[in-house]
């Protein structure tokens, strides 16, 4: 799936991944390939992006709240 982290000015991933954890005010959402449409807020926490093509398999991004929306064409994280 297709996964896109950014800022309005700035982008930290936009690429292929397995999956995305995000730390959601309900607490923490592990989204795949195929997951049903969906927004939601999130909290501090780390944002974790996991690929067997990343180095050690994963990327950490420490994030202060924000905004996840997925769809059928993957997820984007706007911080």
């Amino acid at each position: 799936m297709h996964i896109t982290i950014a800022k309005v000015d700035e982008t930290y991933f936009d690429g292929e991944a397995e999956s995305l954890t995000v730390p959601g005010i309900d607490g923490e959402l592990t989204i795949m390939g195929n997951h049903m449409p969906l927004i939601t807020n999130l909290k501090e926490g780390s944002v974790v992006v996991r690929d067997k093509s990343l180095p050690a398999g994963r990327q950490e991004f420490p994030i202060q709240g924000g905004v996840l929306e997925v769809r059928a064409e993957g997820a984007t994280v706007l911080l």
